[in-house]
């Protein structure tokens, strides 16, 4: 665990972002790893560690007689450098000039020393930040401490140590940037917008001073970068705010329209798969046949034919001519959800299906297809097993996308079938412009189709080696 820790840990320190999350998430770790750090780096500290190791040295000089054979050398050296000269000094004036020389001689042998040891050189060396944290996990105290105060560092280096979760991390990391981006392009759209709130909502026969206090009311008045500071701190704050129409809480609307939407957006799915990848196989596999132009002709006329015709037709035929089924919707009667299934699945199938089939073409004739075909499998096996499976990440991508763009709201069909979901509701309110329950839609949008995307990317790892390898690699 510790091991994992600390190389979870220098892999973010080495990434400015991580680096800096670490740290707002481990404060107190990071406070006391920083006061040692300078400690350890500070010019008395690294004083007093070569004074030690100097001390060291003289020491095993002593004990080994090397110091003893410098003397000796040294006063040999001046005696015969007086009797060759002829000099004259004293032995008082020798002896000063052996000491000396021996000192000389000493610092010098204790140098060397010193720059021949590498762990003394490691150990004068500036030591990292990292790597004083890593010295310091060592420490069970210390341990204990970091444990107790900076619980969330912890987590995130868990989380950053598993290749999945790491890659869940910075996507989620990513929508946050997504949200608030969308949030100030729609914003100031709105802001910059000639339709006035008060006006539309009061009416035309509204006083000044009627639209003045509800300007006030919902601080329509204060300035741009005030409204906008106070928009981001709502949704920080998980606050949507109320709707100027009805003053109900935004949050609690979505969340009511929000099953609604759900329970359509898979219903619609389950056709759109239950049609298309079938009709897409088999476009594949009789290619230029009969069976590919039918289905690749109803997938041209599914994708042509609007939402709104589409629905107009099933109710005349289906609800009034014959009476099969309701022609509203009704969250307590199964039946009434089976036409704006239909509608809806209809236009994704027939995207589905064109994308089963072109990346079905594409493998279909791959040379480990033929490997397979040569080694007798059966002809079903080949194409659900092995071609059906390295042709899913279009398909995926297409599905996902499209599954991301229905929870976020299918207006039309909502409003053809009178279905209370969330993009009629956020449509309606649009033209007010209701301002919180807009920016509340395109919050959920945005994150909506963000989670879609990454279930997307995390399905390509199960389905592609190659991508799973490359998550665990980075």
């Amino acid at each position: 665990m510790r091991s994992m820790i600390l190389d979870a840990a220098k892999k973010m320190y080495r990434r400015p972002l991580y680096r800096l999350l670490m740290i707002l998430l481990g404060l107190p770790t990071f406070v006391v790893t920083f006061v040692v750090y300078l400690m350890h780096n500070s010019g008395i500290n690294k004083k007093k560690r070569m004074e030690d190791a100097r001390q060291k040295i003289l020491a095993g000089m002593k004990t080994d007689g090397t110091l003893k054979r410098i003397q000796a050398e040294t006063e040999d050296y001046q005696k015969n450098k007086r009797s060759f000269f002829a000099s004259k000094i004293s032995d008082a004036e020798l002896m000063k000039q052996v000491d000396k020389e021996v000192e000389k001689e000493t610092q010098a042998y204790v140098t060397k020393k010193i720059q021949d040891n590498h762990e003394l050189q490691e150990l004068l060396k500036r030591t990292s930040f990292i790597n004083v944290f890593e010295a310091l996990m060592g420490n069970p105290i210390f341990v204990v401490f970091s444990v107790l105060t900076s619980i969330p560092f912890y987590l995130l280096t868990l989380i950053y140590a598993n290749a999945y979760g790491k890659y869940i991390l910075e996507r989620l990391f990513m929508m946050i940037f997504v949200v608030f981006g969308v949030v100030f392009l729609v914003f100031t759209i709105l802001h910059m917008s000639p339709m006035d709130p008060a006006v539309n909502i009061l009416g035309q026969t509204a006083t000044q001073d009627q639209i003045v206090e509800f300007n006030r009311i919902y601080g329509l008045d204060k300035p741009y970068l005030v409204q906008l500071l106070q928009v981001f701190k709502n949704i920080l704050t998980f606050d949507l705010g109320n709707s100027y129409q009805g003053n109900e809480v935004v949050f609690d609307a979505i969340m009511r329209r929000f099953p609604i939407t759900l329970e359509l957006t898979i219903a619609s799915l389950i056709v759109s798969v239950a049609i298309a990848i079938p009709a897409g196989i088999i476009s594949a596999v009789k290619q230029y046949s009969s069976f590919d132009y039918i289905f690749m002709l109803i997938a041209l006329l599914g994708l042509s034919i609007p939402n709104f015709w589409l629905g107009l037709i099933l109710i005349l035929n289906w609800s009034i001519n014959m009476e099969w089924l309701p022609a509203t919707y009704s969250p307590d009667n199964w039946k009434t959800l089976i036409m704006p299934a239909i509608v809806l699945g209809t236009a994704l199938a027939a995207s589905v299906a064109r994308m089963t089939r072109s990346s079905m073409l594409e493998v279909i004739n791959a040379d480990y297809i033929v490997t397979a075909r040569a080694k007798g499998l059966s002809k079903t096996k080949v194409i659900m097993r092995h071609a059906l499976g390295n042709a899913m990440i279009p398909i995926v991508t297409v599905i996902g996308l499209q599954f991301g763009g229905m929870l976020g709201g299918s207006a039309v069909t909502e409003k053809v079938f009178n279905v209370n979901g969330i993009g009629s509701y956020i449509v309606d309110k649009q033209f007010v412009p209701d301002i919180p329950v807009v920016l509340a839609g395109v919050v959920y949008v945005a994150i909506i189709i963000s989670i879609a995307n990454l279930l997307v990317d995390i399905l390509y790892a199960f389905l592609d080696p190659r991508i799973k390898s490359k998550i665990k690699s980075s």
